[in-house]
């Protein structure tokens, strides 16, 4: 739920288990399993190398102290880690991983067989494994700098408005309930019957007292604008987006980008078959999606367009213009026809977009557009010969400026992407390799554009990160446009 890059698991999990939750790692992830004993055995290692997933597995067997410590002196730090509650010295196990910092800023702690099938409650306990959980539980609810969940079997189910205190208690519940979905929403499913507590970092309160031998200045770089985290301030919950040209290329990686960071996203194609296939694949994400057809360069395709939208989520937040097309050709063979339809779809189709959604935008007072330029606006491509799209594209950066000044005091934004050469099935055919290559010479990166290298461009303007830019025509280009 989280997605880890790095766990921790310090106690006795399976092998099985170990391999189960590499599973579900990316690639660079990584799990550090330590114990006290070798009690995985070699038949465990040898399963982790018979999956491509064991090399995510690295196994330290020895006193779990001198491992923590080995870690700590590594640097290393972790988005999840395991402690099975039911080991001697489990206390100072959770002490030295707060106190050392080997948790990243929004991890979580596991602790398992917190509950012992509910012996921790019982009064006149003698056994030791027992008390010792009770002390880490002590620990761990004294504890000013975390907060926690506990999960736990038994016969009575408590929702959190009927216990403040976040003891949840799961119980047998048939299909369907509120309890069973929190079930399904999990990647890996682990045994609770004798509780698992979840743990994370309490936000530091506005009087927390800080011990430093500097003054702690307690601003909003401190605190987060409007005591909102950097990541959090990209996020795009609850916002509306349209993106035109979506059904492929530079289109369909804005349109998962900006459904990812949370936003609504209707996909916008001349050919309906394409923005629903996108859209189709952006549901499988479980990312709200409106495939439309429409042909920007007419007013009244843009108009239907934006009505639809309106119409299904009721406002538009990020017009994310992006349609376009490039025509080849001599400047002194370049038509009349050729050049009326590159500019009507380039230029001409961004103005109507630009001020179809922008006419919501002012008038809700808030909106972000970000209109799809070119690196062909700043430097004449070559060897390729295409003054139509070169021209229009220049125009959409002078667009895009004019817009920027003239809105961005009514709370509307209006910035540009100007992308590089964008590696597409289009230019992988045989008969182009000898241009491809022409243009490889010419780029710094020494590789073309992928198009989730500008993914993150997209989300960043459509935020409310990028509240103090406008006009402004953002190259991601490989540094070609330097040479």
């Amino acid at each position: 739920m989280i997605r880890p890059r790095k766990i921790l698991l310090i106690g006795k999990p399976k092998g099985y288990s170990i391999l189960a939750i590499a599973e579900e790692l990316p690639d660079n992830g990584k799990i550090f399993a330590c114990a006290e004993e070798p009690y995985l055995g070699v038949y465990s290692q040898e399963a982790f190398d018979h999956s491509s997933d064991g090399k995510k597995i690295s196994l330290r067997v020895g006193p779990v102290a001198d491992t923590l410590e080995a870690l700590h002196a590594e640097d290393e730090h972790f988005d999840i880690v395991f402690i099975d509650a039911d080991q001697r010295n489990a206390v100072q196990y959770y002490s030295f991983v707060m106190d050392n910092h080997l948790l990243s800023m929004d991890a979580v702690i596991c602790v398992e067989n917190t509950l012992m099938k509910g012996q921790v409650y019982l009064e006149n306990v003698s056994d030791e494994n027992v008390l010792a959980v009770r002390k880490l539980n002590a620990v761990i609810n004294s504890d000013p700098r975390v907060e926690q969940l506990k999960i736990g079997v038994g016969e009575k189910l408590l929702w959190p408005e009927d216990y403040p205190s976040y003891q949840w208690y799961l119980g047998d519940r048939k299909p369907g309930t509120k309890q069973m979905r929190i079930v399904l929403y999990l990647q890996v499913i682990l045994p609770v019957q004798s509780g698992l507590s979840l743990i994370r970092r309490s936000p530091v309160p506005p009087d927390a007292v800080i011990e430093s031998k500097t003054q702690v200045v307690k601003d909003e770089v401190f605190w987060g604008c409007n005591q909102c985290r950097i990541l959090e301030r990209l996020r795009l919950d609850g916002r509306v987006a349209y993106v035109t040209g979506g059904g492929q290329g530079i289109g369909r990686a804005f349109a998962h980008a900006l459904g990812e960071a949370g936003a609504k996203v209707a996909v916008v194609d001349l050919v309906l078959a394409k923005a629903e296939a996108v859209a189709c694949e952006l549901s499988l994400k479980g990312i709200k999606s409106l495939a439309l057809a429409a042909d920007v360069s007419k007013p009244e395709d843009v108009q239907r367009m934006v009505d639809a939208i309106v119409a299904r989520w009721g406002t538009v937040h990020i017009a994310c213009n992006n349609a376009g097309i490039n025509l080849n050709s001599a400047s002194e063979e370049t038509s009349l026809e050729e050049w009326d339809k590159t500019f009507n779809v380039n230029l001409r189709g961004l103005f109507l977009c630009c001020q179809a959604a922008g006419r919501i935008m002012l008038n809700q007072g808030y909106g972000k557009i970000i209109n799809t330029a070119s690196m062909a606006s700043l430097i004449v491509p070559h060897p390729q010969k295409q003054l139509a799209y070169n021209a229009s594209k220049a125009g959409v950066v002078k667009l895009t400026q004019t817009l920027g000044t003239e809105w961005i005091d009514r709370g509307v934004k209006v910035n540009c992407i100007s992308p590089g050469i964008v590696d597409t099935p289009l230019i992988r055919s045989q008969e182009l390799r000898p241009l491809v290559r022409r243009w490889l010479a010419d780029i710094p990166a020494g590789r073309l554009a992928q198009p989730t290298d500008l993914q993150a461009a997209v989300v960043y303007l459509a935020s409310e990160a990028s509240d103090y830019m406008t006009g402004h025509n953002l190259v991601i280009e490989g540094g070609q446009s330097l040479w």
